[in-house]
């Protein structure tokens, strides 16, 4: 059975909605995406949306979508922005989420915006019904099938990684696949949709027999290799994917345990975009996971320092940034350090109630290995004020009678 990491990686994998069938190509001369991508509003829109200024992308995206009335990628733009700020919401960016507690525990509570749900669903209608129109007339239309699929991804990113209904998100996901496939036997210029199948490869291409029976995809085969090189080519050449190859690529690199690539994306797409604090954060998870603990420590506390300043980050949930800081301050067995940062974590504004119950049973761990154990009863029970029937208490029940030894 696949351990809960992996299969979290599988999961946020598959519920991006990046399973296609793959077409490694020679790098075209040109590069073919829909003219509105290269619109000067569009890039606007989109340089406030990758810093996460929600507040300055939605109004621009929503004027764009009025002014090309009709249009499934101007409608698309919408509900990408619409999603991403939900998905913040929830902190289900984290990647730290899919490493902790698996993403199929079933233990991972979300609290549904129902507003959200249904605007998420209207839009993704409204594209779709419009796609169709314009297949309709032309069946070959590469940028009709390459928006089409995009936003059945969407779908299945809302549908597996909020609803937690992982067989609609498969379902959807296999849709968005067919839909890209297509662009890329028309059209093997439109680099744009090499970010479906790039992750399609990469993922295939790591999943064991045993799963493969599980999600009924026996048969279908991929190459992590060449879903590497794909998402390297959008990344370097795609118009409306680029920045999103990128990310998919940096974390697929942090698991094949290339720590030093995947830090040097996170820094490239931290300094293009430096309001997004996610890029510094996942930098500094990078960092810690490659045992770099001291320059890890260093980032982190740029970033907490960086966010001080009044405004900079527009979204930013810096209790992510504490988690990761007082795992790696343990790490370096700065226990005291650790404790504070974890407990700074638990109580930001923007903690999710799941995470503060993870910061205050690290807490606790930590004071066990400081062999002061009354004190890390208090963060156990801290812990079940939080919530007592989940994961993490249970496990502040269990090291409240039997002390956390780091075993």
């Amino acid at each position: 059975m696949l351990s809960s990491f992996r299969a979290g990686w599988i999961y946020a994998a598959l519920c991006l909605s990046l399973l296609t069938a793959g077409v490694l190509r020679a790098q075209a001369e040109r590069v073919d995406t829909n003219p509105l991508n290269r619109d000067p509003d569009v890039q606007e829109a989109y340089r406030h949306f990758y810093n996460m200024d929600y507040d300055q992308a939605l109004p621009r995206f929503e004027k764009i979508r009025e002014e090309h009335p009709g249009n499934p990628m101007a409608t698309a733009y919408l509900l990408n922005a619409v999603l991403f700020r939900e998905l913040n919401r929830l902190d289900l960016l984290d990647t730290t989420f899919y490493a902790n507690d698996g993403f199929l525990t079933g233990k991972h509570t979300v609290v549904e915006d129902p507003k959200v749900r249904d605007r998420v669903h209207d839009l993704s209608g409204q594209a779709i019904d419009e796609a169709n129109a314009e297949l309709k007339t032309n069946p070959n239309d590469v940028n009709a099938l390459f928006v089409r699929g995009w936003v059945k991804s969407m779908q299945a990113v809302y549908s597996a990684m909020v609803e937690r209904a992982f067989a609609a998100g498969l379902r959807q996901a296999l849709g968005a696949r067919n839909d890209c496939d297509r662009v890329l036997q028309l059209d093997p210029s439109y680099i744009d949709a090499e970010l479906v199948t790039g992750v399609y490869q990469y993922v295939v291409g790591s999943l064991n027999v045993a799963f493969k029976v599980l999600i009924g995809i026996m048969g279908i085969h991929g190459s992590k290799g060449t879903g590497l090189a794909l998402l390297r080519d959008d990344g370097e050449h795609g118009v409306i994917t680029r920045v999103e190859a990128k990310t998919s690529m940096m974390l697929f690199l942090r698991r094949e345990a290339n720590y030093e690539a995947a830090v040097a994306i996170a820094k490239q797409l931290a300094e293009e975009y430096p309001h997004d604090y996610l890029f510094l954060l996942e930098e500094a998870n990078l960092e810690k996971d490659a045992g770099d603990g001291l320059i890890a420590v260093g980032t982190y506390e740029r970033l907490i320092q960086i966010a001080k300043q009044p405004g900079y980050f527009p979204n930013a949930h810096m209790e992510l940034a504490y988690f990761g800081l007082g795992d790696t301050l343990r790490g370096q067995k700065q226990y005291a350090e650790s404790v504070a940062a974890y407990r700074e974590g638990a109580f930001q504004s923007t903690t999710s109630p799941e995470l503060k119950r993870r910061c205050l049973l690290e807490a606790g761990k930590t004071y066990d290995l400081m062999r002061e154990h009354d004190k890390a009863v208090e963060q156990y029970q801290a812990v079940l004020s939080a919530g007592s029937d989940t994961a993490q208490g249970d496990l502040a029940r269990r090291y409240m009678k039997s002390a956390y030894t780091g075993k």
